[in-house]
């Protein structure tokens, strides 16, 4: 009877084991756009090798045999770097992720520097770079970037962008509710879709949302227009109001709603009681 069950549980536990493997893969290649092309191109290929079966298409057949045979190999090699992002993805994911240890007035202290920060930036027109790390650590940008772990202001946001200041080309990373590094230098989309209007910091900004999940904030040189990319969508043309709504949104920990229930829930139970 215990073999039984543990050779169910043995089995359950490995189909779990796959579909959670499976799983992430599609949630990774979901926001990454050469990883996309990666799955359809696997799937054209094994769609061709049953039809090819079924038709007897014999030099077809031999040909895709060669492809599949070798072809894992050669997407290891081929895209490489697409892979080492997957996987150093998964390794940097954080059960707890840094802003959810925030509390409802330090977010939006954050914010209220973000955004006064971003309002001066537009105005005058400075182009800028803001990313905010969430589940996934940002650890190997933040390494060989400029270290400041300062807390946040919108005069330091300012002075970093400032035209002519060392620190003003990269990006700024924000841990919490600091500011932990400057002049990050971040991977572009190659996304073919995006329009060739977007310059440099739109492109980074846009590529480390489709690897991770931070939050990217841009304000463009040349227009002061402020946009942010979450989740491989670039949010361009905002309002001052419409970015901090998304901020304060996005920002927001997944379980405060949970635990603002279990309050209410709480208090109509004690008043019950009372009653």
């Amino acid at each position: 009877m215990f073999n039984t069950i543990l050779n169910i549980a043995s089995k359950v536990l490995d189909i779990a084991i796959v579909w959670y493997i499976f799983y992430q893969l599609l949630k990774y290649s979901r926001n990454n756009f050469k990883l996309t092309l990666i799955f359809k191109g696997v799937l054209i290929i094994v769609i061709l090798k049953l039809l090819s079966d079924w038709l007897k298409l014999n030099t077809v057949g031999i040909m895709l045999e060669y492809v599949i045979s070798w072809g894992p190999l050669a997407l290891i090699i081929i895209f490489q770097p697409e892979i080492r992002n997957v996987l150093e993805s998964i390794g940097r994911s954080q059960l707890l992720g840094r802003h959810k240890t925030l509390t409802v007035d330090e977010r939006e202290k954050i914010v209220y520097e973000i955004i006064n920060a971003l309002d001066y930036l537009k105005k005058n027109r400075i182009g800028a770079l803001i990313v905010i790390e969430r589940d996934y650590s940002l650890a190997q940008y933040i390494e060989p970037a400029n270290k400041l772990y300062a807390d946040i202001s919108s005069e330091l946001l300012i002075s970093i962008f400032f035209p002519n200041n060392p620190l003003h080309d990269g990006g700024v990373i924000i841990q919490g509710d600091k500011i932990t590094c400057a002049g990050s230098v971040f991977p572009t989309s190659m996304n073919p879709n995006i329009s060739k209007r977007l310059g440099t910091r739109h492109r980074a900004a846009l590529g480390i949302s489709e690897t991770t999940d931070s939050i990217a904030v841009v304000v463009s040189e040349e227009t002061g227009r402020i946009s942010i990319a979450i989740q491989s969508e670039l949010n361009y043309n905002l309002s001052l109001d419409d970015a901090k709504m998304i901020l304060l949104e996005e920002l927001q920990p997944k379980k405060e709603t949970f635990y603002e229930v279990d309050k209410e829930s709480e208090g109509d139970s004690n008043e019950e009681n009372n009653k």
